[in-house]
């Protein structure tokens, strides 16, 4: 450091202190108040906008929302609530329509009088999305008229106007995220707006919303595909039971084991509750909560007071009814809850949550409000359908007896594991640097494919893992066969993780994990997206934290090498196969080979390090959960035993895809 720097660093005075004006806090620190400026943060903005149109719809005054993508990229969020307020604040020196555009913590949920509860209770929803938006247009339909007022990063660009009579009401909201913020994409995805809207269809029973894709024809890659398809694509939902009906739609590639879901719809101190739930076949727990229209990942206060109502009074019916007499060990808590999909919706008027983020409820009243309302239903169930009680408890006590039978295959996994001293998987071929956030591990298809991965890797960082065959579709195993595969137990003893807990089996310690990277490595080809899916199906069930955090990859070897003398490109997709041959065939095909990988057995060591493995010229996908509740939906029906809806996705979803009949 030079005597002018040093000099510079050590002087602190009042010069250095900086005050942020307007939304400038936002544009500098996004991630404060969006999450992130990735992806998700991207979609986070659209969010913002339709949580305010529902917040109307909670106070009874909107009916249909609707969401556009337009062709520029831009969106286009619509109602027919009542309106943002236009008049002169005297006290703000501007428009009421400018002040909750413009200023952070400014809006009407502060005021129970105009919204009893809603989702974004800090005021800085929308004002984010104009201060992150390269233009945003704000039209407001009140009172037999309209206004319109624009805005570029936040700043106004110029007076609100009135524009007209109508006898239309309510908000639209246009805006176009600003690429300076999000610089890895500015493209929203249909399927995951899609998926949002409708969840909070299902959430809000008798509310419209509806979603436009004006970008579905340019988006295609073939000229027939776009021929066949319509200027725009769009989906509208709308449910008349709610919550009933979306524990039918998570539950549609399942089989049931009770005819309908119980229900329950009450009020309980004050806070209005919410449930539906059923029992399944499977043997996973499927437990998705919100407060307030958010999904509150994390769980918390009423998804505890939802589990005690549950246990407490199944057990209670069952001791009362001799069911458990013959039983020789405690049930847990957990056993209750194995193949069970249900979902939890509470209003609460002041929720409190760990942060912006909101993914854990903290308000300690609820967990007896929520309790109380279950073991009433519940138990009122139970008594009117002795039939179905009957079968829900033998669910229970067979989860009992195959949770023994895991926890002992759980302890055996643990005594072989490397917090226990013991050695590594055979197969594993370790990295030499113990710094788990510098390490990598490649799971990878076969020991052939282990064995050119092992000659390509930096010996240094990346470690290799063959995996034989395709491993335990987890989505039909009960939990102690799980822990009994050779290759499951190998992936829990190569990332040395901790795995279950007396109160939860699936918990996870993620704080011996050795690798900050696990990359799933696998052909490009249909064989290995099974293996793959195979993978994240087990990380998903068994270890959805290493996911959370960020620590799940897929690679992506290329498809072909194209080559003439000695230029060569290695290509991932049809469009760059054709492009290469063009370019280095110079519009001839003469003299240009071709050649298809179809496993990455077929690259030779050092091809398979510059194209799959070297961090510099790699392409990792990395693995994450934009929906819980639609991720738990895919991975039922991809891997579960209903044929029916996995057929349908796949004729939907797969461009190439010609199913036999």
């Amino acid at each position: 450091m030079s005597t002018e720097e040093q000099k510079s660093s050590e002087e602190y005075s009042e010069s250095n202190i900086q005050v942020l004006k307007g939304l400038e806090a936002v544009r500098m620190r996004p991630s404060m108040y969006i999450g992130d400026v990735g992806s998700r943060g991207l979609h986070h903005l659209v969010y913002e906008v339709v949580d305010n149109s529902i917040d109307e719809a909670l106070g009874g005054y909107c009916k249909n929302i609707d969401v556009c993508i337009n062709d520029d990229g831009s969106i286009t969020v619509t109602d027919d609530g009542r309106g943002i307020p236009v008049g002169f604040m005297p006290e703000e020196g501007k428009s009421a329509l400018e002040v909750v555009l413009t200023v952070l913590h400014a809006g009407g949920k502060f005021d129970k009088s105009n919204y009893k509860v809603s989702g974004g209770l800090h005021g800085v929803g929308v004002s984010c999305v104009n201060a992150l938006s390269v233009s945003l247009l704000a039209e407001v339909r009140r009172d037999g008229k309209a206004y319109r007022m624009a805005f570029s990063r936040g700043v106004a660009q110029g007076d609100i106007e009135e524009v007209g009579a109508t006898n239309l009401r309510g908000t639209v909201i246009t805006f176009k995220p600003d690429a300076e913020i999000f610089t890895q994409t500015t493209e929203f995805s249909y399927d995951i707006l899609a998926s949002r809207l409708r969840e909070l269809a299902f959430l809000n029973k008798g509310i419209t919303l509806s979603i436009t894709d004006k970008r579905a024809a340019k988006r295609d890659e073939t000229p027939a595909a776009a021929a066949e398809a319509s200027a725009s694509k769009s989906d509208t939902f709308f449910s008349q039971e709610g919550l009933k009906e979306f524990v039918c739609y998570l539950d549609a590639s399942r089989e049931k084991l009770i005819e309908k879901p119980i229900y329950l719809e009450t009020e309980k101190n004050g806070i209005p509750v919410e449930i539906a739930l059923q029992y399944n076949t499977g043997y996973t727990e499927n437990v998705h909560s919100y407060v307030n229209n958010i999904n509150t990942i994390e769980g918390g206060t009423h998804l505890s007071g939802f589990r005690r109502g549950l246990t407490t009074t199944l057990k209670s019916f069952a001791e009362k009814s001799g069911m458990l007499s013959k039983l020789k060990f405690e049930i847990d808590p957990a056993d209750f809850r194995e193949g069970l999909t249900a979902v939890i919706s509470v209003k609460v008027a002041e929720p409190q949550f760990e942060g912006q983020t909101k993914t854990k409820l903290g308000n300690n009243e609820v967990t007896a409000a929520v309790s109380q309302a279950v073991s009433v239903a519940l138990d009122n169930y139970l008594e009117e359908n002795p039939r179905y009680a009957k079968t829900i408890i033998d669910k229970v006590v067979l989860a009992a007896t195959a949770r023994q039978a895991a926890r002992k295959a759980r302890e055996m996994v643990q005594r072989k594991s490397v917090l226990s001293g013991a050695g590594l998987p055979g197969k594993l071929t370790d990295c030499s640097d113990r710094d788990p956030q510098k390490c990598e591990i490649f799971l990878v298809e076969g020991d052939s494919a282990g064995g050119t991965a092992k000659q390509g890797r930096d010996k240094a960082f990346q470690a290799i893992l063959p995996l034989r065959g395709k491993i335990l579709n987890v989505e039909k195993a009960m939990e102690h066969k799980i822990f009994d595969s050779e290759e499951i137990k190998n992936i829990f003893t190569a990332l040395g993780v901790t795995i279950g807990t007396e109160e939860d089996s699936k918990a996870l310690n993620l704080s011996k994990l050795r690798y900050y990277k696990v990359i799933i490595m696998t052909d490009a080809d249909v064989d290995g997206s099974h293996i793959a899916t195979l993978i994240m199906t087990f990380f998903f069930r068994y270890m959805v934290d290493l996911i959370k955090n960020g620590h799940l990859y897929i690679a992506t070897p290329p498809l072909y090498q194209v080559k003439k003398g000695k230029q060569e490109r290695y290509c991932w997709t049809e469009d760059q196969r054709r492009a290469a041959v063009e370019e280095i065939g110079k519009g001839k095909d003469a003299g240009v080979h071709v050649q298809r990988y179809k496993g990455l057995g077929e690259m030779n060591a050092e091809q398979l390090a510059d194209t799959t493995m070297n961090p510099e010229f790699r392409t990792l996908r990395q693995v994450s959960i934009e929906s819980a509740v639609e991720a738990d939906r895919i991975f039922s029906m991809l891997m579960g035993d209903d044929v029916a809806p996995r057929r349908d996705f796949i004729e939907t979803h797969a461009k190439y895809a010609r199913i036999d009949t």
